[in-house]
């Protein structure tokens, strides 16, 4: 536990108001659409290889079992939720990147962090009742890639149509797509949709740091959370290339290798908004401004050295486990269009894997 006096926030954090969320008289169709579209990609996925995959995340490259600590000198406006008090609880953490099908890791994209926490308190969301687990998924972003709810179905649309589509082609495109990329980064800009497509600069997933990239509630308050590096074996891997070679699971080996020797410590950290204008909930692409509210540390995640990949953890993690936002406490609800549409999809994902896998989905205790 971490013993310091407690202190002040720095920032006047803003109460979530209803009136924030506004929900389009046709949201439940693009809801429905969405989940259409989704599914389609596990269809084809499973009737390509008999095992059926996530929707999007698909391809996992880390399964970790640790253990995360809530800090005991948290100002009240941070004791909220999950970390409500001070404790140390399990953890079970998913590294992934973003296609719904399984692709050599050359075609380099987007990377994702699950998290579930196990042993917490509270309200829970519809759909979780009598769990006592906190799921919260990020991405290696600051902001999503796509506005409203109807931007994101039909950029999924588009990319539905290439599951399973010329592998071969997807590489080539991937390696073009990473030069540009590169191009516009050392300029000092940023594009998320070549990311998307395949520009991702193949970087060590490890040393990179993840946000939900949309809002939650957080208690009265709304919020992102973050999950950085910070044991100095982590962050010597931001930025690090990895060379593949002609491994189609090179960020696997490169998980696996770096956990047979050594452990791994991140922090949780808690962005609250306090500007509805500047931190919107229903724009999912705006960049909160950290010189606005800076993120605040509130837990910190420990990993021992273990195996991260073996087939034991396969059958209880990837398998056996779903990991969604809609699964945890009502004090931090999913927050914003992009994320409601998508919790039907997420039931739909989870019901689809465990009926055709014959493997129940079961939350751990």
């Amino acid at each position: 536990m971490n013993d310091l006096p407690q202190t002040r926030l720095a920032v006047t954090p803003l109460r979530f108001d209803p009136a924030f969320e506004q929900i389009p008289d046709d949201e439940a169709h693009t809801s429905k659409e969405l989940a259409d579209t989704l599914r389609s990609i596990m269809e084809t996925t499973f009737n390509d290889s008999g095992h059926a995959n996530r929707s999007v995340h698909a391809k996992a490259h880390g399964l970790l079992r640790g253990q995360v600590t809530v800090l005991d000198n948290l100002p009240a406006e941070l004791r909220q939720g999950a970390f409500s008090k001070p404790a140390t609880m399990p953890v079970f953490l998913r590294f992934s990147t973003n296609p719904g099908d399984i692709l050599d890791d050359k075609v380099s994209t987007p990377r994702g962090q699950a998290i579930k926490i196990v042993g917490v308190d509270g309200p829970r969301l519809p759909g979780s009742e009598g769990d006592v687990t906190q799921d919260f998924v990020m991405q290696n972003a600051k902001a999503f890639t796509s506005a409203t709810p109807k931007a994101f179905l039909a950029t999924l649309k588009l990319l539905a149509k290439t599951t399973d589509k010329a592998p071969g082609l997807k590489k080539a495109l991937s390696a073009v797509l990473r030069g540009v990329e590169s191009t516009i980064e050392s300029m000092g800009g940023e594009s998320g949709t070549l990311k998307s497509l395949g520009g991702h600069p193949q970087t060590h997933i490890l040393g990179e740091s993840f946000s939900t990239v949309v809002p939650i509630l957080y208690g009265p308050y709304y919020a992102k959370l973050a999950m950085v590096p910070v044991s100095a074996s982590l962050t010597a891997l931001t930025g690090l290339h990895v060379d593949f070679a002609d491994n189609p699971d090179g960020l696997r080996a490169a998980v696996t290798e770096y956990f047979i020797q050594h452990s791994g410590s991140w922090e949780l950290r808690i962005q609250l908004a306090t500007d509805i204008e500047k931190m919107p909930i229903e724009d999912a692409s705006v960049q909160w401004s950290e010189e606005l509210s800076p993120y605040v540390t509130v837990a910190r995640i420990d990993v021992d050295a273990q195996p991260a990949w073996d087939d034991e953890k396969v059958r209880a993690i990837d398998d056996a486990m779903a990991f969604s936002p809609w699964h945890g406490l009502q004090a931090h609800r999913p927050l914003g269009g992009v994320m409601r549409v998508r919790k039907p999809s997420y039931e739909m994902s989870s019901d689809f894997r465990a009926s055709h896998n014959g493997c129940p989905i079961r939350e751990p205790r």
